[in-house]
């Protein structure tokens, strides 16, 4: 048996044992956070604000913990962070990130996890169904988005700007007290597949999409100082959810820069607005154009890094 066929079996055989892992802590705190959800079920909406969400809160980070606990000790990723050293959990952010992977979401949990407030995402409304973790989303109040189709809303035409009022529906939570909120821009992870038929102006990344992030700035009016933009960069390969599970991820590059968010964003009516609309999107498309040529600059220090490894090693 050669080496290649040793190391696949040995990395699966990680896999198998950090599901099986991830399954058992899963189904622990479960438990606990299914006897916390009843009460926010039942409980007038104070007491749920007062008691129920910290606790709630407070088991889905011992869950969030147990797993970065793992990718850090037995994963052991060489982590290049830069830009996130100065955050509080007494502030609101919004934060956006290009998305390659379901490993984004832990690596920005690595970033943000008791620094600042527990971090939020915009989920797909099927997702509400996973097992355990919808149920935890849901608890979180997080975001749950349902996204039309233009075949759908050509039916129902009356169905138009549902998405939209949801989304402020859901920020209106935000506001009670400080939050991240994190909308990935792209709405999808990027493929070759998708960039190519996207015709992106962009190497590494898909299109932007402007509104998500506009009407959250508009809801929370000007509890935001600033954006808050990671880029995200993954030397070799772009890792799979399973791969994570087996230890494949070696190189984590990642830098966060803090954009001012320009004052009348939050005042103006980007839905009935054109040229509101036009100025956001172009102030999206050119965080985007940033992004790409940061990308680009990162993944060559970290070549040229790593060739003068090589080459100091070749030569001791």
């Amino acid at each position: 048996m050669d080496a290649n066929m040793l190391n696949k079996i040995r990395y699966h055989c990680v896999g198998v044992i950090s599901a099986a892992a991830l399954l058992v802590h899963t189904s622990i705190l479960g438990v606990f956070l299914f006897a916390a959800i009843l009460p926010k079920l039942i409980m007038p909406q104070k007491i749920v604000q007062h008691l129920v969400d910290p606790c709630i809160t407070f088991i889905s980070s011992m869950w969030l913990e147990g797993i970065l606990w793992w990718i850090n000790w037995v994963y052991q990723p060489k982590w290049n962070i830069s830009g996130a050293d100065q955050l509080s959990p007494h502030d609101w952010y919004l934060l956006t990130a290009n998305h390659q992977s379901w490993v984004d979401i832990f690596v920005l949990y690595q970033l943000f996890h008791n620094k600042a407030p527990f971090v939020k995402f915009f989920i797909k409304k099927e997702l509400l169904y996973v097992p355990i973790v919808g149920q935890a989303w849901w608890a979180l109040d997080f975001p749950f988005m349902r996204r039309y189709s233009k075949e759908f809303l050509a039916k129902h035409p009356e169905r138009a700007g549902d998405d939209i009022k949801e989304t402020q529906k859901a920020c209106e939570k935000f506001s009670r007290k400080p939050s991240t909120v994190m909308n990935f821009l792209e709405g999808t992870r990027f493929t070759p597949e998708k960039h190519s038929s996207q015709q992106s102006p962009y190497k590494h990344l898909l299109k932007p999409k402007a509104g998500g992030i506009a009407f959250t700035i508009q809801a929370l009016g000007d509890k935001f100082t600033a954006l808050s933009n990671a880029t995200i960069v993954y030397p070799g390969h772009t890792p799979t959810f399973w791969d994570m599970m087996c230890g494949r991820i070696d190189h984590i590059l990642v830098e966060v820069n803090s954009i001012r968010i320009p004052s009348h964003f939050s005042t103006g009516d980007y839905q009935n607005d054109p040229v509101l609309r036009k100025e956001v999107q172009d102030w999206v498309s050119q965080i985007w154009q940033q992004k790409d040529q940061d990308i680009e600059r990162m993944l060559s220090t970290h070549t040229q890094a790593i060739n003068l490894q090589n080459r100091d090693l070749a030569q001791s």
